[in-house]
């Protein structure tokens, strides 16, 4: 076995697990799910069958990732933090087959207690603050707060708040860095800067 796992955790035979992860007590990780190299995936933790969880994610305590939710590469998920796949769920009614796809970006972080309510997508190195709900789509690099969640700044690759405006055009270098950031009609891109 090329990753680490704690003797009280379940990984039911089918999933496909990635070299040097490690997964912590009490997970339970269905058949189906696909989880790349070098995730944690700590206590208490539920991976769902149609998951798939890129390399070098960091999953915390009591989080369930649910069914037709996909973590790309970089993902931190706080703790108790929550996704959903059924928009409007009713015990009594079967809604298995109306499950909303969530993506997660690249490098985005999902604070503790946030919901991240089922079908949106959270773009690249965005910011979710802790007990914030996202209920739409959120823009790569935006720092989101508030129930529901409402656009409050920028975040750095790096994990700094940026000192842009919200709208409109701007440019600001990340002092741990030295990346360039651009804004261009509402939207955040980090300027390439080649070394010579």
């Amino acid at each position: 076995m090329s990753y680490y796992k704690h003797e009280s955790a379940i990984v039911d035979e089918g999933a496909q697990i990635g070299p040097g992860s490690r997964v912590w007590h009490f997970v339970h990780v269905c058949a189906g799910a696909r989880i790349g190299a070098g995730v944690s995936l700590g206590q208490n933790v539920f991976v769902g069958n149609k998951v798939q969880i890129g390399d070098n994610c960091k999953i915390q305590n009591n989080v369930s990732v649910y069914d037709n939710v996909t973590l790309e590469e970089g993902v931190f998920c706080g703790p108790s933090m929550v996704f959903t796949n059924v928009y409007n769920p009713r015990s009594l009614i079967e809604r298995k087959d109306q499950y909303r796809d969530t993506l997660v970006r690249i490098g985005a972080t999902l604070g503790a207690n946030c919901t991240i309510v089922c079908g949106v997508t959270v773009g690249k190195f965005a910011f979710v603050g802790a007990g914030a709900v996202i209920n739409r789509d959120v823009p790569d690099y935006a720092l989101m707060v508030g129930v529901p969640a409402r656009h409050k700044g920028w975040m750095s690759e790096f994990g700094e708040q940026l000192d842009l405006p919200l709208k409109g055009t701007g440019q600001c270098v990340c002092p741990h860095s030295g990346a360039i950031y651009e804004l261009h009609n509402d939207r955040l891109i980090k300027r390439e800067v080649h070394q010579q």
